[in-house]
């Protein structure tokens, strides 16, 4: 039967991903996206769905419970895919409010309007489901030596966002056990790919590549993470929301472990390879070393280290792999390259979400202007 989808925060980079994804392989499916358009929100991503009539856009904000509730009734909805959030560690350390505000409260008020709207004279909507994406950051940091987090790891957050995630994870989990809610949760490592706020790793470090700008590296650049390509965590929440019926969690994984510098280095050398086989890119950006034929690599500036940093992120995804068959289909060489592609062909895409206010965190943060 074809469902009616509820995506928040479905015009950001994982979200966005997601309903283009969903749009395609279930064109019956009615898709509702809600989203507050904030600094990394951006309509242009749904630009192509939107104008096709693919899916539904609502401006508004999830903490807005009677917004909310009119969204869920008007559209029948009977699955919440909700990945709205405030992600940025870097901005969770300098202000937490908008995290605890958006992620913890904002969760909450999703599940209580979803409970209000298919709960009805003491039984659910049969078939009424909700899924809650997180991160693998609430279960903390990992040794050198330490296996990977599984589902019973338990919870350590150490920054701000990390604990706002850890908060709303623990929100969808009281709502099953004391309400019956059917939800299931999404713990996700470090995902990359098109459509990407280039404020995180890897979309910062093509753009600044191509303006010429340093490549800002905290600390020593030995921090490990686990890098999944987008499209293989939305082939995971697809075979979530079309396994059993049933609460559970998912840890979902790239099997990809690799430094913060080795990252850096790897997008430098796709850059500077593109440069070399594409003669014109030199024109359209002449301020990339690449396009003078020198390495991207030089611009590697190493800056001082993030508060609080976790070393290592490791994510055990047997149980999506064993109940669900779901592996990643992207390797972190070819995922990296199809991104760093698709960064050098929508251009306009990401010039039109740097914004004054995104210059300015930039300059602040890292020096030099977005």
């Amino acid at each position: 039967m074809p469902r009616n989808l509820l995506v928040t925060g479905g015009a950001g980079f994982i979200g966005g991903n997601f309903v283009h994804h969903w749009c395609a392989r279930y064109p019956d499916d009615r898709v509702v996206v809600l989203d507050a358009l904030t600094y990394a929100g951006n309509r242009a991503t749904l630009a192509s769905l939107l104008d096709a009539r693919r899916c539904e856009f609502v401006h508004g904000d999830i903490t807005d419970r009677p917004l909310v509730s009119s969204v869920l009734e008007r559209y029948r909805i009977d699955t919440v895919v909700h990945f709205a959030a405030e992600s940025h560690v870097d901005r969770s350390i300098a202000d937490p409010t908008a995290f605890v505000h958006t992620n913890v409260l904002g969760t909450q008020v999703l599940l209580e309007a979803c409970r209000s709207a298919w709960y009805q004279n003491g039984v659910w909507q049969a078939g009424a489901r909700f899924h809650h994406v997180s991160t693998d950051e609430v279960y903390g940091s990992l040794g050198p030596d330490d296996s990977p987090f599984t589902e019973s790891s338990p919870y350590a957050p150490n920054s701000p966002y990390a604990a706002s995630k850890a908060g709303s994870d623990h929100f969808v989990r009281a709502y099953v056990h004391t309400y019956g809610l059917t939800a299931t949760i999404s713990n996700a490592s470090n995902n990359y790919g098109p459509y990407h706020f280039p404020e995180k790793l890897i979309p910062l470090m093509i753009v600044n590549a191509l303006h010429g700008r340093r490549l800002p590296v905290y600390g020593d650049g030995q921090q490990i993470r686990d890098w999944l390509y987008v499209a293989d965590h939305c082939r995971a929440i697809e075979h979530i929301l079309n396994g059993p019926n049933v609460s559970d969690t998912f840890n979902v994984g790239g099997r990809a472990e690799h430094r913060n510098l080795d990252i850096v280095r790897q997008v430098c050398a796709l850059l500077d390879e593109r440069f070399r086989s594409t003669p014109t890119l030199a024109a359209r950006f002449p301020d990339c070393p690449a396009a003078h034929g020198i390495s991207c690599a030089t611009l590697v500036a190493h800056v001082e280290d993030r508060r609080g940093h976790d070393r290592r992120y490791a994510i055990d995804p047997t149980h999506l792999s064993t109940q669900l068959g779901v592996e990643p289909q992207e390797t972190l060489e070819s995922g990296l390259a199809r991104t760093v592609d698709w960064f050098l062909d929508h251009e306009s895409w990401w010039r039109g979400v740097m914004d004054g206010s995104y210059r300015q965190w930039i300059a602040d943060q890292y020096g030099g202007t977005a």
